[in-house]
Formats: structure tokens, C-alpha cells, sequence
């Protein structure tokens, strides 16, 4: 083997790692996301709320537009919370770490949902990369002899409307 093919079977290799690699976190990432997703679906079971069941404070407006006493225009509510006692403690363990913590309920849930945000949004970023590295290693010629370049590229470039 001349040292072209084999510095282009290395680069693959190379590629292929990072691949595994960012397809590995994934993995691990969407482990934390169903984890954060259902302790905010506890927390909202114990709170008696559903993510639309608490009225948004446009609607708080229009119901209270007819009668505007000494009341402030908008309460903030909590969507997750609702009329629940958000000091209330909860014990949560603080994502990646093993130490439980008793914290107020509303500060439980929102550092939860901050995370979940995070984890959604680096689960975006690693499927990008995996689809670029996928892309990468098919015209390198990786993949030539399963699948074409032209059908990974099509692929590729297809977006999701949801």
C-alpha cells in the first residue's frame, strides 16, 4: 500500500472516531434529556399542572381588564408551579453530580428546565456533527461500497418542519 492510500485510510479512521464519538455523547445526552424530562413531569404531577393547564399572563390581562382595582395588572404565574407553594422544599440531586439537595420547588424546576435547554440544544449541535461527519466520510470514500455519496447527501439535506 503506497502512503497516499494509506494516509487517506488514516484520515477516514481519523473521521470515523469522531464520529462514534459524537454519536457516543448523543447517546448519553438523550439518557439525561428523557431523565430531566421526567422529573420536570413529576414535579409537575405534584404541583397538579400540565405544561398548558396555567394560564399565560396575556389571559391573567383579560380577565382581570374588566375589574381594575387595586390588583397589578399581571401576577407573574409559573407555568409549572400553578397556585402550588413554590418555597415548598423538594429534594433533586444537581445535574452531574451525586449530591441530593433540598431545594425550594420552583427553583428545583427551573434549574431542570435551564438544563433541559442546554442538553436540547447540544443534542442539535452533535446531530449536525454527526451528519457532517457522516457527509465527510462518504466522499472521502468511507462509505462508497454501502452507500452512495449522492444518497448521503440527500440525506443531508433534509430538514426536519417540526
Amino acid at each position: 500500500m503506497d502512503e497516499e492510500s494509506q494516509n487517506q485510510l488514516t484520515a477516514i479512521e481519523v473521521e470515523a472516531e469522531l464520529l462514534l464519538l459524537a454519536r457516543h455523547q448523543a447517546v448519553e445526552n438523550d439518557r439525561l434529556r428523557n431523565g430531566n424530562r421526567e422529573a420536570l413531569t413529576a414535579l409537575r404531577k405534584i404541583a397538579r399542572t400540565t405544561k398548558t393547564s396555567v394560564a399565560s399572563p396575556f389571559e391573567s390581562i383579560m380577565k382581570e381588564i374588566g375589574g381594575l382595582g387595586s390588583k397589578p395588572l399581571v401576577e407573574e404565574v409559573c407555568t409549572t408551579c400553578g397556585n402550588h407553594d413554590s418555597t415548598e422544599s423538594t429534594w433533586m440531586t444537581f445535574p452531574g453530580t451525586d449530591v441530593f439537595a433540598q431545594v425550594p420547588f420552583h427553583a428545583a424546576h427551573t434549574i431542570l428546565e435551564k438544563d433541559q435547554e442546554r442538553l436540547d440544544s447540544e443534542s442539535k449541535k452533535l446531530q449536525s456533527l454527526v451528519k457532517e461527519k457522516t457527509l465527510l466520510i462518504s466522499e472521502k470514500g468511507g462509505l462508497a461500497d454501502k452507500i452512495s455519496p449522492e444518497v448521503i447527501r440527500s440525506f443531508m439535506t433534509l430538514k426536519d418542519k417540526s
